[in-house]
This record gives structure tokens, sequence and C-alpha cells, in this order.
């Protein structure tokens, strides 16, 4: 059954929920730490433990998060003024024989999930119903991934292409005048528009393929994480599974999505790309890029086809030793060898609608860091659009740069016989994602010189002399690498 919340029902649990304190907070306070993190890791015994006499927060834990069947008194008093039943029609509970007596389990996930301006509940499928082909899953690790690298400015309306139970819906909430969501799976709209009512939020929701549901529209920003997991042709799992073959869907998105933005407008999604044999991946991708169209594509993952198979079937809660997975993971492998598949990227695209000559950017992050990347996202954006205004070599040479205060120069030797000698520099961004330049002595001399008080030029003549190189030398020299050096925030603009 679908959920289905009238709005006494969506305000009767709202009031439950906020009596309890089944927030973000609360649970997390009630756990404490270390069982707040067993939980993550999918160890519930710590968090039974921390519930024992903890009310009805403790009742509303274990039942909708842990799994628990509760008594009948304890689930009436703690869902006050919802009665079990009417949770029950409207399809969050079921009844169930304890034993002992009547209690009540719950049928759907319903946690609290936020961001720094408060939190919302979220509903999805239970794990028990994972192999289900139209799963909706929860706040997975997809879900905050994109939700941490997506840009935050405020905008006016906002396409959530995908939306499963609403995730990228919810944060985008909070900057856009008017969001529109879309999916094809009708267990995942009915879910999601739970969980707009529950948390008395406005969204359009639109039912359908792809961007069929918004044809002739357009939107100032769209955010999408689609069925990206690139395999055979078919769908074993709605929301990971395209129809398409190989990575067919991410390039139609792709192609057509900046047909959907309106001028200046930026789309970010998800996405997993093959990497053929005899073939470079920024090329395949860069094929699909239509004109117009400033693009960013940050590789974060490779996983060699055997990885790929073995994460999506244990993803998917196959026991990758049994015979359906194996004869399933041979049929992938097969696919995979047949199209010289030789590994799987995975990463973020930002794409961006322009009159200008686009910008078109394709790099490795593998390394971990805690910084959300949407912020990076907007300041991509916004160094971009400088560099476009700065494209010949006498615009950039007469701007005056500061580096930015979080960067830091590394320096590195190798023993030798008379000590250590210095073999090579790099400067680092501490913040972000960690950028990172190799730089020779004139470059690190020209970035400590970058303090907003003299020009580019200014500072080229000074290395002249002081390096006793001529000065168009260094020019030809140092502006590649300061338009990267820029386009990744180490060095910025100085104010006016």
């Amino acid at each position: 059954m679908d959920p289905q919340l009238s709005p006494a029902v969506a305000d009767a649990l709202r009031t439950a929920l906020a009596k309890a304190s089944y927030s973000t907070d609360g649970v997390r306070a009630l756990l404490g730490g270390s069982a707040h993190a067993a939980l993550g890791r999918g160890e519930v015994e710590p968090a039974h433990r921390a519930t024992r006499d903890a009310g009805e927060l403790g009742v509303l834990v274990r039942m909708l998060l842990l799994g628990s069947v509760e008594p009948d008194a304890a689930v009436r008093a703690a869902l006050a003024p919802l009665d079990p039943a009417d949770a029950a029609a409207a399809g969050l509970l079921r009844p169930a024989d304890r034993g002992d007596g009547d209690g009540w389990e719950a049928v759907l996930d319903l946690r609290p999930y936020g961001d720094e301006d408060g939190d919302w509940w979220v509903l999805s499928d239970l794990d028990r119903r994972r192999q289900e082909r139209d799963h909706v899953t929860g706040v997975g690790a997809a879900s905050l991934t994109l939700a941490a690298a997506t840009a935050r400015r405020p905008a006016g309306t906002l396409l959530d292409l995908g939306t499963g139970c609403g995730v990228q819906a919810l944060h985008a909430t909070r900057h856009a005048a008017a969001v529109t969501a879309t999916d094809v799976a009708p267990r995942a709209l009915a879910m999601a528009r739970a969980t707009f009512a529950l948390n008395e939020l406005d969204v359009e929701l639109l039912g359908g393929p792809w961007l069929e549901p918004v044809a002739g529209r357009r939107f100032d920003r769209i955010v999408s994480n689609p069925p990206f997991v690139p395999g055979p042709p078919r769908v074993d799992f709605v929301y990971r599974d395209s129809g398409m073959g190989g990575d067919d869907a991410l390039a139609m998105l792709v192609r057509t999505l900046p047909d959907h933005l309106a001028p200046g407008g930026v789309a970010q999604l998800l996405g997993s790309w093959l990497h053929v044999r005899g073939e470079d991946w920024p090329d395949r991708l860069r094929s699909w890029l239509p004109d117009g169209v400033d693009a960013w594509v940050v590789q974060r993952e490779v996983a060699d086809p055997a990885l790929h198979v073995g994460t999506w079937q244990r993803d998917g809660g196959l026991d990758t030793a049994s015979p359906l997975a194996r004869e399933q993971a041979g049929v992938w492998l097969d696919w995979m060898a047949e199209e010289r598949v030789e590994a799987v990227g995975f990463g973020h695209l930002v794409l961006r609608r322009t009159d200008g000559p686009p910008t078109v950017v394709f790099e490795d992050l593998h390394g971990e860091f805690e910084d959300p990347l949407g912020p990076e996202v907007d300041g991509w954006l916004d160094r971009v659009d400088w560099l476009r205004a700065h494209a010949t070599d006498d615009a950039l040479l007469g701007a005056r740069l500061v580096l930015a205060p979080s960067v830091v120069l590394e320096r590195y030797a190798e023993s030798g016989t008379d000590g250590w000698n210095e073999v090579g520099a790099a400067v680092v961004r501490m913040d972000g994602p960690r950028w990172r330049h190799e730089v020779d002595e004139p470059a690190a001399a020209l970035l400590a010189g970058c303090q907003g008080a003299l020009a580019l030029d200014e500072l080229v003549e000074l290395l002249s002399f002081a390096h006793d190189r001529p000065a168009d030398e260094l020019v030809a020299a140092t502006l590649p690498a300061v338009r990267e050096f820029v386009r990744h925030g180490l060095l910025r603009p100085a104010g006016p």
C-alpha cells in the first residue's frame, strides 16, 4: 500500500513527532555518540539498549527506526493525538501480534533528517522491502552526496528530476521560490507527496519518464539523482536502473537538460560513465555536450567491473555468493566485456547555459575532504565568469589578485650525501576540495606577491628583474598557471 496522508493525519502525526522530540538532535541525544554511530553501520543492538526506559521518544525510535513491534498502549501514547488505526489506514503502520498482546509495527521508514536550518521528516521504504522492483530508498549516500554538492543560491524555479522520496526537493525549498519534482515511479511520487504533506511544503509533483512531465518548461536550477548505474539495458530496481544500456541515460540527460534551463540556469546531477578501452573518458563525455554550455565534471571514484557489479548487488540486498547473484553478475560482467568496459567512473556534473564561449573542464578529485562541495560549485561558476571577462592576456595582466588566506606552500626534499635536498614545492588550498598545484620558484614568488596592491603585469616585471628572466618568457610560463590558480580559488580578484 502506498502512503496516503490526509491533512488531518499529517497534522496529528506532525504534532506527535514534535511532542516526542523525534528530531535529529533528539534522536542523537537519546542514543549518544556510540549507539548513533553503530546505527549508521546497521548495528541496532546498542540503539535498542539506549532507548530502554526512554518514554515516548524511545517507543518511536524503536518502532520507526529499529523495526521493533511496540505494545498498543505505548504506541497510542507516543502517537497521540494520532490514533494508530488511522496511521495504519494511511499506510504507516500495521497491527502485529507480539505473542503477549496486540502491538504495532512500522510499514515505512519514517526518520528525522535536517540541515543547518532545521529538520524535516522523510518517508521511504524499509530495508526489508529492498529487493522489490519499485523500492523507494531513503536518505542514502547518493542523496547526501548530491545535497552536499548542490549550490544553494536563491532561485526562482527549481526542478528535482527523479525525486524519489523527495530529499533534494526538501533542500530546494530553502532557496527556491517554486519547486517542481518528478518521478516515473508511482510509489516514489506517493512517498514524496506524503513527505511534503508531513512537512507542510508546497511542491509541484508530476509523474512520467525523464523530462516528459516538464516538456516545454525551463528552470533556473535543476538537480537530479537519476538512475545512473551502468549495466545491461534492463530494470531490476527503478531507483537505480534506467532501462538503457551502459551510460546512455546519462548521455541523454547531458544532451537534453540544457534545453530545460533558463539563460544562466544551472543543472547539477550525479552520474556514472564508462571507461571504454581505446577511448579517453573526458572525450567520451565531451561528445555529449550541446553548444552553449559550461560544464564542470568531477570524477570522484573509479571502480573496476567486478567491484562495480558487486557493490550494486550488495546495495540491492543480494547475497553475492547465492546462485541468483552469481548468474546476474555473470550476465553483467559478460555485457561489460562485450562493450570493452575497463572501469566505471562516478562523480558530479555541473552544467550551465551560457551565451559566452563555453568553459568545459574535466578533473579527478579522489581524495577525501570534509567541506561540502556546494560552495565550491558557486565559486567555480563565479570564477569561470571572471576568467571569461579576462580572457585576453592584457586583461588578465591588468588585474589585481589576492592569494586566498587558506593557501599554504609545501616544500619537499629527499635525503642526499649532504643532507636534505629540496626537490619541489606545491601550493595547497586547505579548504574546500584541497586543490593542489606543483610550483617552481618564480610561480611561488608570484603567488606570494599577489596581495592586491599591484597588477599582475607589475608583479611579472619585478619577477623578471629578480630572476633575471625576460618578462615575455615569464608571461608565457605563468599566465596558464594563473588561470588555473583562479579557477581553483587559490587566487581571487582583489576588491575595488
